[in-house]
């Protein structure tokens, strides 16, 4: 689907990308983007692209990106705009960007996240492992006073949310090549080729659908290489759950059963 009416460039908006490209939505992350940005220069396998997608942002993160991007011209970085609304539309239009300049390989995580500093280079080992999706470990991260109980807990409830998934009648039907894997939004990556041909990220608000559970129920219709990869890490924010609690978080991701007025915690 073609975003031309909504999408304007930024940095390096029309110059070809790297082999692996790095999709990551924002929106008013200007307590966080930049830790995360800092995450991603401390990568052992470097030579990738990042997509900031900024979908609206009112405080200062269009401006931390700009700046970070100046400090690290080692880095390629883009920044885009997204004025339709959605992690969903967000996403897809980072890792189209990626795959209509040059890359081979996406990924995808979020401007609240710390990536492992062998993240990339796990994810393409795994894409020389025949892999088509990977879908990563994500774990909460360290530094938003969580403590290691609820940490566990948390762990617990991902291993939960992933079994419930595989039993879960909207996951099953016909014309699936293989079992349901959920796929965190937050620390994926797929070939180029497969985005393209799966549909890619449906563009929607996640008020409306989790697009990462759409896009692994329309991958494993293509293809049975995809798979769990617990040595990709991505150490996820927990601000959610510290604002509405685990089982009203579990019960919004399951299928948006909670249903609090503000999704965008800050």
């Amino acid at each position: 689907m073609s975003t031309s009416n909504t999408r304007s460039g930024g940095l390096g908006s029309a110059a070809p990308t790297r082999r692996l490209s790095i999709a990551v939505p924002m929106l008013n992350e200007e307590k966080l983007v930049r830790q995360s940005l800092e995450s991603l220069a401390a990568q052992e396998y470097a030579d990738f692209t990042v997509v900031v997608v900024d979908n609206g942002s009112t405080d200062r993160s269009c401006r931390i990106v700009s700046a970070f991007a100046a400090e690290h011209p080692e880095m390629d970085i883009r920044l885009l705009h997204e004025a339709e609304k959605g992690t969903g539309a967000a996403a897809d239009t980072g890792m189209r960007f990626g795959a209509e300049h040059g890359a081979t390989w996406l990924a995808r995580t979020d401007a609240d996240c710390l990536a492992a500093k062998d993240w990339t280079a796990r994810i393409v080992a795994g894409f020389r492992d025949g892999l088509e999706l990977i879908a990563g470990q994500l774990v909460p991260r360290h530094d938003e006073g969580i403590t290691r109980g609820e940490r566990r807990m948390m762990l617990l409830a991902v291993e939960v949310a992933s079994f419930f998934g595989r039993i879960r009648p909207g996951n099953k039907g016909e014309g699936y090549l293989g079992p349901y894997q959920m796929l965190p939004g937050c620390n994926m990556a797929i070939t180029a080729d497969m985005y393209v041909r799966s549909g890619g990220f449906p563009r929607t608000r996640i008020e409306d659908l989790h697009e990462d559970r759409a896009l692994s129920n329309q991958v494993r219709k293509l293809t049975r290489n995809y798979a769990l990869r617990r040595d990709v890490v991505v150490y996820g924010s927990s601000r959610r759950v510290k604002a509405w609690g685990l089982k009203n978080t579990l019960a919004w991701y399951a299928d948006h059963r909670y249903r609090p007025e503000h999704v965008d915690i800050r």
